[in-house]
């Protein structure tokens, strides 16, 4: 049993059966290519939310007396004048205040307590605060449960927060409504928040739409929605995720586009995500997409450096690519780790590629070790290929339990490997589900192994689809096998796409579209499809093109394509051309060359090669071939000993 990834490919002839390659892994795997697709899509999964600021404080605050003439500051230190002045204007307001406070005024004590308590300065705010809040003003209650809360006693901020709320404070309400939240009574919670939310107050919009959206509440969205618009980027960011998961990607685009010109960071990673998954093509796009993620990256989320270095990748720039790589795997993103592990990977540089590998693991991202498995076996340290695979399949790697599972069974551990397969096929590896269908197949058990096949082939993997269309073939239901065949082309198998071509050309109606098949059995180096756009070609008298791909096959191990090849290089008065690959095609078992070898050393007077050819060609046969053969050696054997 040929395993795909480990031994050599199948021979370009004979027939696919249930003993088909099994699909083992090739290649690295830096993890999801690009953030969120699940396919394209990138999911993240769920994400903590930005830190909901402390409660407000709140004013309102007279504008500041007019200052004492100061002289004009020169040009070269304007910047140090503002702030001088700044400084001084605070202080006399401080002084004014103060002085109004202590003789009484209310008013004056709760914007003193304000702007002490702006300023940190707890223990001189709080009697103030406590003078005002006594003496009724909402304002002064609120901050002084700011100012409770800040030090720890949140029992008696909740009471003065209650006081400033029933007498009217949304910035009280929205404060009352996360402390009664935080003590789990979300019923009085959504209370508050909703009377917050509906004078206008965004953090409590906010708040009301994450408690909603937290109880799958679909009222979630208006108030994320209010809040947007008052300018809440969090709000318009979950707005925007809301719409994306209804499949709104439009409405979806243009509120991660609110949040992200407002730097929301992972916005604008989204957006650049929703952006790129539109510019197929599109230059302009992928220009814009760059700048998002770009954006993203500079406001920490390392996500965004790693789809950065993806877009930079397939643009073609693979140095600036790696440099964003490296800045995202630095910051801890494991993806970006095993992208740049797959870089030194390929370019031979195994002990940076491990390196990277392991930094993938240790930031938690376990096809880290998955790809160090696949390094290992590279470089044959088999045993500690499987240690890799084991441990990632442990973590729930599903291509890691389909690389343990052929490990496993390519040293006759059946009964272990197919644990592991199933684990693979059931977690949505569509090569486990192929493998499946194979072991079962190998048992005699078919319609287990057909069950399997579908599975695979419903996912698009191409030789399941294969193996799906012989059995229909075989049993003569060729409308069945047509559509297995297409689909096992459009799967990529390029057995697939000859044996259609093949059925197509049987029936001869559409020659075009097998010719087409041929053509791409053919690029992706079948030999037998090879042969045929050779001789086609020939047929048509483009010799050139015949040669081309007659050589194509021929130096790819075809012996057909050799004495193909041969010939046509004799039509072409190119004898000693043609006879090295007519002797090629004789080495490899081709009778039909070795008796042209036996006719060409009998007219070069060279009768005991040729009888050697002619025994050759014997034993290869076909039938015909070998009756020509004994023939020939009839009528040379007198002459031989005369």
């Amino acid at each position: 049993m040929k395993l795909i990834g480990k031994n050599q490919p199948g021979a370009d002839s004979g027939p696919v059966d249930t003993s088909a390659a099994m699909a083992a892994p090739t290649a690295p795997v830096p993890a999801q290519r690009g953030l969120g697709r699940p396919g394209p899509g990138r999911s993240y999964g769920p994400e903590s939310l930005e830190p909901v600021p402390l409660p407000q404080v709140t004013g309102p605050y007279p504008a500041p007396a007019a200052s004492p003439a100061l002289r004009e500051p020169d040009t070269a230190d304007a910047a140090s004048f503002e702030s001088e002045l700044a400084a001084r204007e605070s202080a006399a307001l401080e002084t004014r205040h103060r002085a109004a406070a202590d003789a009484g005024d209310a008013g004056a004590a709760s914007q003193l307590g304000a702007l002490l308590l702006r300023r940190g300065d707890l223990d001189d705010a709080e009697p103030y605060l406590r003078r005002a809040a006594a003496a009724g003003l909402r304002a002064a209650a609120n901050n002084l449960g700011v100012l409770l809360h800040q030090r720890g006693h949140r029992s008696e901020a909740g009471q003065w927060w209650r006081h400033a709320a029933v007498a009217g404070s949304a910035p009280a309400a929205h404060a009352l409504g996360l402390h009664l939240r935080d003590h789990g009574d979300e019923e009085s919670a959504e209370y508050w928040l909703h009377f917050a939310a509906e004078q206008g107050h965004a953090l409590g919009a906010y708040a009301l739409g994450d408690l909603m959206e937290h109880r799958r509440d679909v009222r979630a969205e208006r108030w994320f929605k209010l809040a947007a618009d008052a300018g809440h980027r969090e709000a318009a960011y979950r707005l925007a995720r809301m719409r994306e998961a209804a499949g709104d990607k439009d409405s979806a685009e243009t509120w991660y586009r609110t949040a992200a010109v407002r730097s929301h960071a992972r916005a604008a990673l989204r957006l650049g995500v929703l952006v790129e998954e539109r510019a197929t093509g599109d230059q302009a796009l992928r220009e814009e997409a760059a700048r998002w993620y770009r954006q993203s990256a500079q406001n920490g989320e390392p996500r965004a450096a790693c789809a950065l270095g993806f877009l930079l990748r397939d643009s073609g720039d693979l140095p600036a690519a790696a440099e964003w790589w490296q800045e995202a795997a630095e910051a801890g993103d494991g993806n970006a780790a095993n992208a740049l592990g797959a870089l030194h990977a390929s370019r031979g540089e195994d002990g940076a590629a491990e390196r990277w590998y392991r930094a993938a693991l240790e930031a938690g991202d376990h096809n880290g070790a998955f790809n160090l498995g696949l390094l290992c076996a590279a470089t044959g340290r088999e045993a500690q290929a499987e240690q890799w695979y084991r441990r990632a399949a442990y973590a729930g790697h599903r291509e890691a339990c389909n690389a343990l599972a052929v490990v496993l069974l390519q040293r006759g551990d059946e009964s272990g490997a197919e644990p592991w397969f199933s684990k693979a096929a059931e977690a949505g590896s569509v090569d486990g589900a192929f493998n499946l269908g194979i072991l079962h197949a190998g048992r005699g058990e078919q319609q287990q192994a057909q069950e399997w096949y579908a599975r695979a082939a419903a996912e698009g993997h191409g030789e399941a689809a294969l193996q799906l269309a012989v059995v229909k073939e075989q049993r003569g239901d060729l409308p069945a096998a047509l559509d297995r065949y297409r689909q096992a082309a459009a799967g990529g198998s390029a057995e697939g796409a000859f044996r259609l071509a093949s059925l197509l050309d049987r029936r001869a109606d559409v020659p075009e579209e097998a010719e087409h098949w041929y053509a791409v059995a053919a690029d992706a180096g079948h030999a037998r499809a090879q042969v045929r756009m050779g001789v086609r070609a020939a047929e048509r008298g483009a010799l050139e093109i015949a040669e081309s791909w007659y050589r194509r096959a021929a130096e790819s191990g075809s012996r057909s394509a050799a004495f193909n090849l041969g010939l046509l290089l004799a039509r072409q008065e190119r004898e000693p051309e043609a006879m090295l690959w007519y002797t090629r095609a004789a080495d490899a078992g081709h009778g039909r060359a070795a008796l042209r070898l036996a006719l060409l050393a009998l007219r070069r007077g060279e009768p005991v090669q040729a009888e050697n050819w002619c025994k050759r060609a014997a034993d290869y046969g076909p039938p015909e071939v070998a009756e020509r053969a004994a023939r020939l050696l009839d009528a040379m054997h007198p002459e031989m000993t005369a």
